[in-house]
């Protein structure tokens, strides 16, 4: 069995340094791994990045992160994702990596993802070039999520992104701002592999529950859903919801 805590959205600034420490300190002992799904600061300055370093950094398990559109606000992100990785975070951008925990691999792609929509509601790459382009960044961005979790060699295997593959999870949120949460192709991309989980954040009034078309649970863990300071899943049983924790 593996454990994972999982939550997104943190949003961290000085103002918020302590106040998920207490939790954070019990992660030894209810996970094996913390991935956070995006919008690890407020506006994504280095300074902010320094703040959620201190804050999530060190913690006893591995860190797995992706960037949010918040990390990305004051196009710092490559500075941002260099503060992280100093302070031993892992962050991922259509990549991956492979953690070994109780004689298990655990493989985590991410990606930040992008907008677009979904079946029946969904942008096309048509007519505009900036349409096109809008698509165009979602369609490359699923891509290299989906490549990543083909090529994971692995016992479990992760999706971790900011924006969502499913509208399940987005219930809650205006219907008019759906096409700016997530993609469907997103989606896809995890349905093209055998992955046992899905995670992400950003739709802070969306429900946390879902599936993509192909069966793979879907978890919206952004703080504003889970309202802790992580939830904890359970991969290789039979419920990946048995090991939610009270934080």
């Amino acid at each position: 069995m593996i454990r994972i805590a999982a939550v997104g959205d943190v949003h961290v600034d000085k103002d918020v340094l302590g106040r998920y420490r207490p939790a954070l300190e019990q992660l030894p002992a209810v996970a094996d791994a913390l991935l956070i799904a995006g919008d690890l600061t407020r506006h994504g300055t280095v300074e902010e990045a320094k703040c959620m370093a201190t804050e999530f950094g060190d913690v006893g398990v591995p860190v797995v992160v992706v960037l949010g559109n918040h990390d990305h606000q004051s196009d710092q992100q490559d500075a941002v994702t260099a503060v992280l990785r100093d302070a031993g975070i892992t962050v991922l951008e259509g990549d991956t990596t492979v953690l070994e925990l109780h004689g298990h691999r655990l493989g985590i792609a991410g990606v930040k993802g992008f907008g677009g929509g979904f079946a029946g509601a969904c942008a096309s790459k048509f007519g505009e070039r900036e349409m096109k382009n809008f698509v165009g960044t979602t369609e490359t961005i699923a891509e290299r999520l989906g490549a990543a979790l083909r090529g994971l060699e692995c016992d479990a295997l992760v999706a971790l992104t900011h924006y969502s593959p499913v509208p399940e999870t987005l219930v809650g949120e205006p219907l008019e701002i759906y096409p700016f949460l997530g993609s469907y192709l997103l989606g896809q991309a995890i349905d093209s592999a055998p992955t046992a989980l899905a995670l992400h954040g950003h739709a802070h009034h969306g429900s946390e529950r879902g599936r993509t078309p192909g069966g793979v649970p879907v978890r919206n863990v952004a703080h504003p859903v889970i309202k802790q300071a992580y939830n904890v899943y359970q991969l290789l049983t039979d419920n990946v919801d048995a090991g939610l924790a009270t934080v």
